[in-house]
């Protein structure tokens, strides 16, 4: 709408404009004729003169017309202001390859005048003509340079805020799945480890208060867990630039970073796994990414084999590549009755891949056991791999 309004508006004053030097040109005329600028009738200087002026209100749509009309105009007239006014505007508006043509009109417009006036054209008639347009000429061809180079840069600006619009939408969309991403690892791990400790307060409730008493707080602790996760999930919708990433706590310390503290989680909830951590200590961003992974393998295997054992190892190859492995048996029981959108191994590949890693996942084979296999590698993310020698901590196995 404020286009079309500013549009409308300058349609407006170029009208207003032309209308003004049309009328000017009439005045002149009219001058033209009561003082007799020119040797011809009274009759042919006003029909000349009001021919070559009204034309001059069509100078931008048509200003081939207008140039003509206007040198034909001074030279039976004597009127200069439909020539100037006509012979800019071919300058102006009409293509570049005819305005060289306009301008030998416009010369011959003055130098007619002369010609009509004296009865002869003399050599400096004929360069005070071609002076004259000349100078109008270049004028005109001016003024068209420097309509077309803003133009150019409007256009360019334009397109500059069009595709500062389309890389702010595409942030926003990616932020929008950064959030879904890390929401679902939160939310999906936590809510599937509060079902199960909510099956075995079921079971537990024939044993006795104490183990009722046990669940029941195994419940709370998680639920708590889980909305101090989701608080920080949710703090990337206020942050602003410069604070820390999603995966960091208000005190600055790494919370998603521990596969024991995973471990241990899924052990208080009924879970049997086995961790075998090889890898020692990572830089923060790739145990984020490592945590990620075993949250999702552990998060799979409840929902799918809730009474399967599950393995996870963690190993760092020579060149520093982390290789993270999350097998579970075969499950003898039905699955877990646990909604899925089916995102979770999507994001976490997309994920994975944003590192330069890689990220697989299928059943095992017979010879294997059976069962499932999430396995990821992910490169080294620190500063060199010379980390590997003062970062490597003590190889760790943890069973729950």
């Amino acid at each position: 709408m404020k286009v079309m309004s500013r549009l409308r508006a300058r349609l407006a004053d170029q009208r207003v404009a032309d209308a003004a030097l049309v009328l000017g040109c009439l005045v002149l005329t009219a001058l033209a004729a009561k003082a007799h600028w020119s040797v011809l009738p009274r009759p042919v200087i006003v029909m000349a003169g009001t021919a070559g002026s009204l034309t001059q209100m069509w100078r931008r749509r048509l200003p081939q017309p207008a140039a003509v009309a206007g040198a034909a105009a001074y030279a039976l007239s004597g009127n200069p202001g439909p020539l100037l006014v006509g012979l800019y505007s071919g300058a102006s508006y009409a293509p570049r390859r005819q305005v060289w043509a306009l301008a030998v009109a416009g010369w011959a417009g003055f130098a007619g005048w002369s010609w009509i006036d004296v009865g002869r054209l003399t050599a400096d008639d004929a360069v005070s003509a071609a002076v004259a347009a000349a100078a109008v000429t270049v004028l005109g061809l001016h003024t068209a340079t420097r309509r077309a180079l803003a133009a150019s840069l409007r256009e360019r600006a334009e397109s500059a805020e069009a595709g500062q619009r389309l890389r702010d939408e595409r942030a926003r969309s990616a932020e929008r799945t950064r959030i879904a991403r890390e929401m679902h690892d939160v939310l999906a791990h936590k809510v599937s480890l509060i079902t199960l400790h909510a099956g075995a307060l079921e079971l537990a409730a024939s044993g006795g208060s104490a183990r009722v008493e046990q669940g029941a707080a195994l419940i709370r602790v998680t639920a708590r867990e889980a909305l101090q996760e989701l608080r920080y999930v949710l703090g990337v919708l206020r942050a602003e630039p410069g604070v820390p990433d999603l995966g960091a706590s208000p005190d600055g310390g790494e919370p998603f970073t521990d596969p024991a503290s995973l471990v241990r989680a899924a052990g208080r909830a009924g879970q049997r796994v086995e961790l075998r951590d090889h890898a020692g200590s990572l830089p923060p961003a790739m145990a984020r990414v490592v945590y990620r992974v075993i949250q999702e393998g552990l998060t799979n295997a409840r929902k799918h084999a809730p009474d399967a054992p599950v393995t996870v190892a963690v190993d760092r190859d020579a060149g520093d590549a982390v290789t993270v492995t999350v097998d579970n048996a075969p499950g003898s029981g039905a699955p877990a009755d646990l909604p899925g959108s089916g995102s979770g191994l999507v994001g976490l590949a997309e994920r994975v891949r944003l590192v330069g890693g890689a990220l697989s996942s299928g059943p095992l084979s017979p010879s294997e056991g059976g069962g499932w296999r999430l396995r990821a590698v992910v490169p080294w993310l620190g500063h060199g791999a010379g980390e590997r020698a003062t970062a490597g901590g003590t190889p760790a196995e943890h069973t729950s």
